[in-house]
């Protein structure tokens, strides 16, 4: 009879473990990366900031096409022309630049904190919310608090 309780505790003991390790391999996480970026305060000025560049270079090409307006000789305004494609190209580029900087910074911070994500949550991998068709972990509400200086 004892051998039997020590073998039914035994079993008992083994399925209890194999649980414990499954549970502990945690699986796989899902972001929603739109709604991070939505909720993430640092984000949200870095598309301030890119929006108002946009409304500069926009506000540049109004501003010169008044100039433009005013000249009147063929020559000038073809010089004109000649000169603000030239200074529109370097104020594009500049915007360019920054958006893709901007882009490339938020993209970045979102990587570290989903990563510090996996390994807090002991996740395998972590994909995109739309590759999910049932089952994973919702991390998205865990990085946004991570990335906002939440725990």
């Amino acid at each position: 009879m004892n051998k039997l309780k020590f073998t039914v505790l035994a079993i008992l003991a083994l399925g209890l473990a194999s649980l414990n390790s499954a549970a502990q391999a945690g699986g796989v996480g899902f972001i929603n990366y739109k709604k991070v970026q939505e909720n993430y305060t640092y984000a949200k000025e870095a598309i301030k900031q890119v929006d108002a560049k946009a409304l500069e270079l926009q506000q540049y090409l109004v501003d010169k096409e008044k100039e433009f307006k005013a000249l009147d000789t063929p020559v000038k305004k073809k010089n004109f022309e000649e000169k603000t494609a030239q200074d529109f190209k370097v104020k594009q580029d500049a915007y360019l630049k920054l958006k893709s900087e901007k882009e490339e910074l938020v993209y970045g911070k979102i990587q570290d904190a989903a990563k510090q994500i996996l390994i807090e949550q002991q996740l395998e991998a972590i994909v995109d919310f739309r590759i999910i068709f049932v089952g994973g972990i919702d991390i998205t509400d865990l990085v946004i608090q991570k990335l906002n200086g939440g725990k």
